[in-house]
């Protein structure tokens, strides 16, 4: 703190002012949460400032969303984001249907379904099947909203925002729309419940909804973590468990024949589209924040 010049019995004196234990402790705390915890702390990727934006599209839609914020708020503003990029995600799911064909023909990318598939039954043995069906358990309708709810109360809580409950819900929310309009589109059947190892499921194949679970809900997680991580080793560390996440659990599905690889290729393509669409959304959050806090007004 700087120091002050008091008057005492006719002369002058320097005192310097200093902040108590429990004040310094309550400005550190105060960097740490809230809008200011975000502004100082979810800012940056190491050196990358994520309000910045190099291109002309993006600074164009930054402006866009800063003067929407003046109507509807930051938060406002991220929801109807969200709410814009899913759509797309949306179209994107609608976009895989009607290139299904191509992609799904003998000499395409499905040629592998069932080479892979024939080659899964070779790995498989009582403690192995067990072993994969509890871990895929993990991104399936039971264990990943639990996932989900404990890393958003936990985030919100420590946070003291309200950031983590809206990305983490757009995340969750996105991905059970879009394999909804997958299956709904494409109806396709998946491989013979004598090649599958129960519990059986029933419902359309294409795509795979666990793993567009792991790669959006534990994606958008781990995006959360690493921006309050200040080691590159611990960044990587986290992104790569997300990444061995996405990839091992879309494997299991094949593994345990409940659905086709290509199911499982395009629940990781769509997943990855509809990750990068909520990271854009909440840079632009941050931007808005940003030039709230600076008093900047966009023309």
């Amino acid at each position: 703190m700087p120091a002050r010049r008091v008057g005492s019995d006719g002369g002058w004196r320097t005192v310097t002012n200093r902040r108590t234990p429990a004040e310094s402790e309550e400005t550190a705390d105060g960097d740490r949460v809230g809008v200011s915890g975000e502004l100082t702390r979810d800012r940056y990727v190491g050196s990358v400032d994520l309000t910045h934006w190099y291109t002309p599209v993006g600074r164009g839609v930054a402006r866009t969303v800063d003067r929407a914020s003046t109507r509807l708020g930051p938060n406002g503003s991220l929801i109807l984001t969200l709410v814009i990029g899913l759509l797309i995600a949306l179209a994107l799911s609608v976009a895989a249907a009607q290139v299904y064909d191509g992609v799904t023909d003998a000499e395409g990318v499905a040629g592998l379904d069932q080479p892979l598939l024939n080659f899964a039954l070779t790995l498989r043995s009582p403690w192995f099947d067990t072993l994969a069906t509890g871990y895929t358990d993990i991104a399936g309708p039971i264990g990943m909203p639990i996932v989900a709810v404990a890393a958003l109360l936990l985030l919100s809580i420590s946070r003291r925002s309200w950031t983590p409950v809206i990305l983490i819900v757009a995340a969750g929310s996105g991905s059970l729309l879009m394999t909804i309009a997958g299956k709904d589109l494409i109806g396709r059947v998946r491989p013979p419940l004598a090649d599958a190892v129960p519990p059986y499921e029933y419902s359309p194949s294409f795509p795979s909804g666990h793993t567009l679970n792991a790669v959006v809900v534990a994606g958008i997680i781990a995006y959360l973590i690493l921006l309050r991580q200040h080691s590159p080793r611990t960044r990587v560390l986290t992104v790569s468990l997300a990444v061995f996440f996405a990839l091992t659990v879309g494997l299991s599905r094949v593994f345990l024949g409940h659905h086709w690889f290509t199911d499982v290729l395009a629940g990781w393509m769509l997943g990855a589209a509809w990750l990068a669409l909520i990271i854009t959304a909440h840079r632009l959050y941050l931007t808005t924040r940003r030039h709230r806090a600076q008093g900047v007004v966009s023309a």
